[in-house]
């Protein structure tokens, strides 16, 4: 399948001109290690599921590393973050330990969720990470609570609230999108469009190909984003929370991103051709960067491959950390649970 959408040549970006990069050394510094983070744990993961160290379901982020890199230097600090479950990259971009990352995985006390959330359901209180949710759109209508709990506060914070192509579909989008609208919520929607959801195509399930369109029923704004460039995702995603911190109500990002794994790790991706696979690998948003910094001069070869050993040697020392921390014992089954004592069909 061709998606012309995302494979078009990019548009000048603001403060860029001619063979100048619009952002500096530590700027994309910074993007490549976070990505690299990203991309090696999510390798190892793959890995390490494949030798049935955890169990659950697993899907990984690799391809779509950009989308998150952009974000870490255009949101400020305090903003929230809420996903669906392809959700192991995003602690990482917050600065959760990899260990901690890696200790939910493996289910153990040490995780970010005490090993009771697992790879579908990461959260991180401290670094205003809400989760990781495993029912497909739950999280559309969650994100937009948060965000009026903000604005009930009179806070400045903007929710960015991801889903994937998928959860567009669902009918919680449009309830949510409605009040959000109404009450002009500080929260930005992004819409990780991969084109596949589960495997199927947008093309498949809907007549609106153009998915930031799906929010002009509502009056609210939209637009489409390269998803492998850190510079566009950037901009696009300052630029919404511009608005959004403005007062005007959400704002609907679409950003153009690809999976060079399938949906899951169970899924053999047979719906798409190996020579689309391919091209999307040529665009892959790590090595462009990694040319960005060698072509001016930022980096040499020898530096970005010290970085690299520096980065899988975290994750592999993360590994050791989650498989030599403990199990939750079993009356953990009973805290962090939601009760209420005085329970009125409770009898003593």
């Amino acid at each position: 399948m061709d998606k012309t959408a995302t494979s078009s040549a990019p548009k000048a970006r603001k403060g860029e001109q001619a063979g100048v990069p619009a952002f500096g050394k530590d700027t994309y510094l910074r993007w490549y290690k976070e990505m690299l983070l990203m991309r090696r744990f999510e390798e190892k993961t793959g890995q390490l599921y494949t030798q049935q160290k955890f169990g659950g379901f697993c899907h990984l982020y690799i391809g779509q590393e950009a989308v998150l890199a952009g974000l870490s230097t255009a949101m400020k600090q305090g903003d929230r973050i809420i996903t669906a479950y392809r959700d192991h990259a995003h602690p990482l971009m917050l600065g959760t330990p990899a260990r901690e990352v890696m200790a939910e995985l493996y289910g153990r006390t040490t995780g970010s969720s005490k090993g009771k959330g697992g790879s579908m359901h990461f959260f991180d209180k401290e670094r205003n990470l809400f989760g990781g949710h495993g029912i497909v759109g739950a999280q559309i209508a969650i994100g937009a609570g948060i965000a009026f709990a903000d604005k009930y506060r009179g806070g400045d914070q903007v929710t960015f609230c991801f889903m994937g192509d998928g959860a567009a579909r669902q009918g919680i989008l449009h309830e949510t999108f409605n009040m959000a609208m109404n009450w002009k919520l500080p929260v930005v929607f992004v819409i990780e469009n991969n084109d596949y959801a589960m495997g199927t195509s947008v093309e498949r399930t809907s007549n609106v190909h153009e998915m930031y369109k799906l929010g002009l029923g509502y009056a609210m704004p939209g637009a489409p984003v390269n998803g492998m460039r850190c510079e566009d995702v950037h901009e696009a995603f300052s630029d919404a929370a511009a608005h959004v911190r403005s007062g005007e109500g959400p704002f609907l990002l679409e950003v153009k991103t690809y999976r060079y794994r399938g949906h899951s790790m169970s899924d053999p991706a047979k719906y798409r051709t190996k020579e689309e696979v391919e091209e999307y690998k040529r665009r892959d948003p790590l090595e462009d960067v990694r040319g960005k910094l060698i072509g001016n001069k930022w980096a040499t070869e020898a530096e970005l491959e010290k970085m690299d050993a520096a980065v899988k040697q975290e994750v592999e020392e993360a590994v050791v950390f989650a498989e030599q921390s403990p199990h939750p014992a079993p009356e953990e089954l009973y805290k962090d649970v939601y009760t209420q004592q005085d329970y009125p069909f409770i009898k003593d």
